[in-house]
């Protein structure tokens, strides 16, 4: 199982699911756009600080955004 190719997944599908822009995910965990940008195309990962803030803002769990549960919260 790709857990990268998962996260990438779910994270763009849950920003979309919000109609959200990448900018306006990126200014609400307070980061560049470039490096939210970076999380989506799986060139980097984020840190447990930013993942926790990612879960957060898209009211899931970080098991299931990182693949590892099919259930939400």
């Amino acid at each position: 199982m790709d857990f990268h190719l998962i996260f990438r997944e779910r994270l763009r599908s849950l920003r979309k699911e919000k109609k959200e822009t990448q900018v306006q995910v990126a200014n609400a965990l307070s980061i560049s756009d470039r490096h939210y940008q970076k999380f989506e195309s799986g060139a980097n990962l984020p840190s447990f600080e930013n993942l926790w803030a990612l879960a957060d803002h898209f009211g899931v769990s970080v098991d299931y955004l990182m693949g590892r549960s099919e259930k939400r919260l």
